[in-house]
């Protein structure tokens, strides 16, 4: 079931914000639409963050809605193929789970994210309308959710440490 997936995947991510957790507990009695994945794709210094120009939000990590056939992970690994062109292996453990309405018309949204290691050679393709482009962590971008650029330092930075072996 995609429920379970998602409950599986937040309980196992790195960080939690927003009060997700109990949040989902709550939620999960409830018709639960829609489900929300996005990819924090960094390159292997960890100094940089792929993400792409919204027409509303701004710059943003890829990502989207999750179909009710997908679970979390595939719905993450399909948007980053549909808004950058990038098919890169997911790392195992989801990076942060949060609640936040993606939309004014929509009410409070699970949103798990995942990552991914990419190198910044490799060709990167937005949608139409929907660049997408490499930033350095440490600078400020526009965005409507300012605190996703502080927690994706973070996860860069415990990735850096050698939290994770290798990159992707």
């Amino acid at each position: 079931m995609i429920l379970d997936e998602a409950v599986a995947d937040a309980r196992l991510a790195v960080c939690e914000f927003d009060g997700a957790r109990a949040w989902l507990e709550e939620a999960c009695g409830y018709p639960m639409e829609p489900l929300a994945a996005e990819v924090w794709v960094t390159d292997a210094a960890f100094e940089h963050v792929l993400l792409v120009k919204h027409r509303v939000r701004g710059w943003v990590p890829p990502g989207g809605k999750v179909e009710p056939d997908e679970v979390p992970r595939a719905a993450a690994a399909r948007e980053l193929l549909e808004e950058t062109g990038l098919r890169s292996e997911l790392l195992p453990e989801p990076a942060a789970v949060a609640v936040r309405s993606y939309r004014a018309d929509w009410s409070p949204t699970l949103g798990l994210s995942y990552a991914a290691v990419v190198g910044r050679d490799v060709p990167v393709a937005g949608e139409p309308n929907q660049p997408a482009a490499w930033f350095r962590l440490d600078a400020d971008w526009e965005s409507v959710f300012p605190e996703d650029r502080e927690r994706i330092l973070a996860h860069a930075r415990r990735l850096a440490a050698g939290r994770v072996v290798g990159s992707r």
